[in-house]
């Protein structure tokens, strides 16, 4: 079985930095891309927020980019979002994704999220 837990959410100011961390865990023998969507309240959509792949090659959304900064630790499984000049609208739970191989072949998995609020 794989897991991969969030942490990090939470409330901050605007303008203010936070960052998040997904850890994936589990039988698997390698992770390619990892990333980060997010789900704001009131909207039936979940929008991609950026990724990263095994060998660092990152993709940003338009409206976060210049601001948020993805990485990964390849040694823990385990990817980041450094998130500055936070934006009320920035608001929504903050899901990890990773796509990997198991014994099964590859696949997707999602994380339950973290709720991260921004707001004065």
């Amino acid at each position: 079985q794989v897991q991969l837990v969030e942490s990090g959410g939470g409330l901050v100011q605007p303008g203010g930095s936070l960052t998040l961390s997904c850890a994936a865990s589990g039988r698997f023998f390698s992770i390619a891309t990892m990333g980060w969507f997010r789900q704001a309240p009131g909207k039936q959509q979940r929008e991609l927020v950026a990724t990263i792949t095994s060998g660092g090659i990152t993709n940003y959304a338009d409206c976060v980019k210049g601001r948020f900064t993805i990485s990964r630790d390849n040694a823990k499984n385990t990817v980041y979002l450094q998130m500055n000049s936070l934006k009320p609208e920035d608001t929504a739970v903050y899901t990890c994704n990773a796509g990997l191989v198991t014994t099964m072949g590859p696949g997707n998995y999602w994380g339950q999220g973290t709720p991260v609020t921004v707001s004065s």
